[in-house]
């Protein structure tokens, strides 16, 4: 009897020992899936608080609570599932979709460009006569381009976990999927509410804690100032690099190749900051692609929405 219990304790120890290391596996492969799309992760950052620029103080959380929880939905209601069964079973399609994103993203970009040029705000700005900004337009354009950017950062966590079974990259992808998420709209929350922590320093007594308030309420329109141009090329930096990362996966190399030629010219002119300067060249050059291709696709997109417009009058 003692010894049927023995075994019994050495099989449940066994077990244990197993179910932990799958754990640490999944842990292991979490954190690799999530160090991958950091840089993804920095553009998303850079993106969101730009949507709540002329929204009153009281209501920036608020909106970017919505926008963080349609984020959440986009990452496992609909991008998770999409993923793991094209991965599963028509695998060939992710590229395909991915680069029609990241048209999309160049679109985005390209289209705030020209409003910005042509001296119109964007709409998330406000409206004229001081009227605030429709907040269900905000939310939904914040969560239709965190749509893409999500699905990039999905596919690239995929990517990382490609030869894992089934389970394990489901897990995966859900523990990255809301680690992002809060990371991203943490620092958003905390970037937009900057100016109210000013204040509240500004009024505390001492020299130092005073100044450094009067600092952070001085300087924090110039940070959104600034969030909103990073966004903007954000925005094509990314779309760019998808689709030229796409177009190579799909066999149409050369775009991919000039570019990887200059990056690593660059990389050996430079020397002890050739990696630096590499990073720069690759980023310049997807951005300009993505700034090409928004525009011919601002310009088919307003040809077709006026060809409606002269239709329906």
């Amino acid at each position: 009897m003692s010894g049927g219990l023995v075994a019994l304790l050495d099989d449940v120890a066994v077990l244990a020992r197993a179910a932990a290391a799958s754990i640490d596996d999944v842990g292991v492969a979490a954190a690799r899936a999530s160090a991958k799309a950091a840089g993804v992760v920095v553009d998303d950052t850079a993106v969101t608080p730009q949507y709540v620029r002329g929204l009153a103080a009281a209501r920036e959380l608020p909106i970017i609570r919505r926008i963080a929880v349609g984020s959440v939905r986009n990452k496992l209601l609909i991008i998770l599932p999409a993923v793991l069964l094209l991965s599963q079973f028509l695998p060939f399609l992710l590229t395909p979709i991915l680069m029609v994103g990241g048209a999309y993203l160049c679109f985005e970009g390209a289209e705030k460009i020209w409003h910005k040029l042509r001296g119109h705000g964007s709409a998330h700005d406000g409206a004229e006569d001081g009227a605030l900004p429709d907040e269900d337009a905000v939310v939904s354009g914040a969560v239709r381009t965190d749509f893409i950017l999500s699905a990039e950062i999905m596919v690239i966590s995929l990517n990382e976990v490609a030869d894992e079974p089934f389970v394990t990259r489901a897990v995966v992808l859900v523990l990255v999927a809301i680690a992002i998420t809060a990371l991203v709209y943490g620092v958003v929350g905390l970037i937009v509410k900057m100016d109210d922590i000013g204040l509240r320093l500004a009024q505390v007594p001492g020299g130092a804690v005073a100044a450094l308030g009067r600092g952070l309420v001085k300087g924090m329109p110039r940070l959104l100032t600034v969030l909103t141009v990073v966004g903007t090329a954000a925005m094509l930096w990314v779309g760019g690099h998808i689709l030229l990362v796409g177009a190579e996966e799909l066999g149409l190399s050369a775009p991919y190749e000039a570019v990887h030629h200059v990056e690593e010219a660059a990389h050996e002119a430079a020397g002890a900051v050739g990696g630096v300067v590499g990073w720069l060249v690759n980023t310049l050059a997807s951005a300009v692609l993505g700034l090409v291709v928004g525009a011919v696709v601002a310009v088919v997109v307003g040809l077709t929405l006026h060809r409606r417009g002269s239709g329906a009058h």
